[in-house]
């Protein structure tokens, strides 16, 4: 008996320190390649490694890439996409995840199915692009932010439209009886108990925007509308910075601070509104 059950003891103790262990690995070792080489003199980031610099210069290196990487205007233009993208998925999102709470239809199902299908589907850039194109919005803001919109529109409403089924019906037709319209009954009753969710899809959308080089290459093309990432793959790309890896890996780093410092602040928020959103 004791013999039968010290394996499966410690498999079980085991097996989550092993899957710890992997996916320590699979994070901390790019992340420590990108900050030991960002610290490096170019002579010793040639060839990016593991090891520690034999000369630590991360002032230097991190002056130049927000310098060098226009930085600053990267991070202006990401804000000007990201933030009314955000407002937009998060009232858009709230409005329709509201109806397809309250309404049963055979119509309002299938246009809850068609919303969320963009779940599974990915978008296709060529036809963005043209549509972009004939709609006269390409190669600016307004079409990257419709562009976001409509990308992480489906994730909000999924989410949102699963926690609203929870909310009591009651509370609405109190409202209702109280003479409350449709408008005040969302403001005051829907929104304010939506708020994990809402803290989950603004974090989301967030990450997902800011870190996004795909879209934003086709949409915005680069130029002085272009955001961190675009500006990084064009100075990874130009022949000065062939072997700059010092630069790159320190643009990196200065890129991804106000995401982590976003994700840090919110990663209860975002498991609490996943599992409230989907589980509810």
């Amino acid at each position: 008996m004791s013999t039968a059950s010290g394996p499966s003891v410690t498999w079980r103790y085991g097996r989550p320190a092993l899957v710890v262990l992997i996916a320590s690995l699979a994070v901390g070792v790019p992340l420590w390649l990108v900050l030991v080489t960002s610290a490096k003199p170019q002579g010793e980031a040639v060839r990016p490694n593991l090891d520690l610099p034999g000369r630590w210069q991360p002032g230097g290196n991190y002056e130049d890439a927000v310098n060098q990487g226009e930085m600053l205007r990267g991070f202006l233009n990401s804000l000007l996409v990201v933030v009314p993208s955000v407002v937009l998925v998060l009232i858009l999102g709230a409005g329709a995840a509201w109806v397809f709470a309250r309404r049963k239809s055979k119509l309002v199902s299938a246009a809850y199915a068609l919303c969320i299908s963009g779940l599974l589907l990915p978008p296709a850039v060529i036809t963005i692009v043209m549509e972009l194109r004939q709609l006269g919005l390409a190669n600016t803001r307004p079409g990257m932010i419709a562009v976001y919109t409509g990308m992480y529109l489906s994730t909000s409403i999924f989410f949102m439209t699963g926690f609203i089924r929870a909310i009591p019906v009651e509370l609405e037709e109190a409202a209702r009886m109280d003479g409350a319209k449709p408008s005040r009954i969302f403001a005051r009753i829907i929104l304010p108990l939506l708020r994990p969710v809402i803290a989950t899809a603004t974090i989301m959308v967030m990450l997902y925007a800011w870190s996004d080089i795909f879209y934003a290459f086709f949409v915005l093309g680069g130029g002085e509308r272009a955001t961190p990432p675009l500006n990084l793959y064009q100075v990874a790309s130009a022949q000065l910075y062939l072997n700059n890896w010092h630069l790159v890996f320190a643009y990196v780093v200065v890129m991804s601070l106000p995401m982590v410092a976003v994700f840090l602040v919110g990663q209860r928020k975002i498991v609490s509104g996943i599992t409230s959103g989907a589980v509810k």
